[in-house]
């Protein structure tokens, strides 16, 4: 996939962060606070392993297909699998 203009979404795709999730707020708020302050990563609450922000994934200009949490490129490959059916 080529390299995509505009900016990365700001809450990730459902079949990745469930609403219901016991700490979704404070993982989005993690990820916002992370994407503010221009890092890539932020630890999760949860394990404590580094999560790649939206942005930082928008930055590689295409998915890597390892099921990232914040993926701005799921939705745009859902879409372009739809539109070739």
């Amino acid at each position: 996939m080529a390299r995509l203009a505009g900016t990365a979404p700001e809450r990730p795709d459902l079949s990745r962060l469930d609403p219901r999730h016991p700490r979704y707020a404070e993982i989005l708020e993690l990820h916002r606070q992370a994407v503010a302050d221009a890092r890539d990563t932020y630890s999760d609450p949860d394990t404590g392993l580094q999560v790649m922000t939206a942005s930082a994934l928008w930055a590689m200009g295409r998915c890597c297909g390892c099921g990232c949490r914040h993926c701005p490129f799921l939705r745009l490959r859902e879409r372009a699998h739809e539109d070739n059916r």
